[in-house]
């Protein structure tokens, strides 16, 4: 059977796609262009003609999957109900426990990033975004007397950087950290940053 024939768009879909899959599967450094021009049955030729190089192949790739999440993200927070339930819906989702897919392709990110610039700007303008997310519904949750922060951007900053590190700590050494244990912890943390009682519901 022939090959159907894709868009440019459809294509470098396909390409990014794979070059996903290869990332999670081998890592970064491990990752060769033929590696997903095999998968996809092409030739490296096709995939450098949309990326040029492995290292914009790989930036690429983090940002396609990181968006993905972001925009994930961004429809939890966009959601009707109080901030504070919303909040806690996107970190339950956030949290290495829960549903978010990308961990261990953001580890592999962050790790790349020492060594190449491009895939560096790429993934610190995503982690802006994030932190920027949900430092809004911080700011909306304390405009609308729910709670009390007076640095929403330092609380999104703090509750990304215990989830990273959580993050980095389970995906590294699988079942280091019992799953309820983490999750009392950022719930701890969040009580702390928005001055809740203890037994305060959404």
């Amino acid at each position: 059977m022939a090959r159907v024939r894709l868009s440019v768009e459809e294509r470098r879909e396909e390409l990014l796609r794979a070059a996903v899959g290869q990332i999670e599967r081998r890592g970064v450094a491990a990752l060769r262009v033929s590696d997903v021009a095999a998968e996809l049955k092409v030739s490296n030729a096709l995939v450098l003609y949309h990326f040029a190089t492995k290292e914009k192949l790989v930036a690429a790739a983090f940002q396609y999957a990181a968006e993905a999440d972001l925009a994930h993200l961004q429809s939890i927070l966009g959601r009707r109900g109080s901030a504070l339930r919303r909040l806690r819906a996107a970190l339950r989702w956030y949290s290495p426990t829960g549903q978010a897919k990308g961990w261990k392709l953001w580890i592999e990110g962050w790790a790349a990033s020492l060594r190449e610039p491009v895939l560096r700007e790429v993934a610190q303008d995503l982690d802006r975004q994030w932190k920027a997310a949900l430092a809004e519904v911080i700011a909306q949750g304390a405009a609308a007397g729910e709670f009390d922060c007076a640095d929403p951007e330092g609380a999104a900053w703090r509750l990304t950087a215990l989830l990273d590190g959580f993050a980095v700590q389970t995906i590294t050494y699988a079942g280091a950290l019992p799953r309820r244990t983490m999750q009392t912890w950022v719930e701890d943390a969040l009580t702390r940053e928005l001055g809740l009682d203890a037994e305060q519901d959404d």
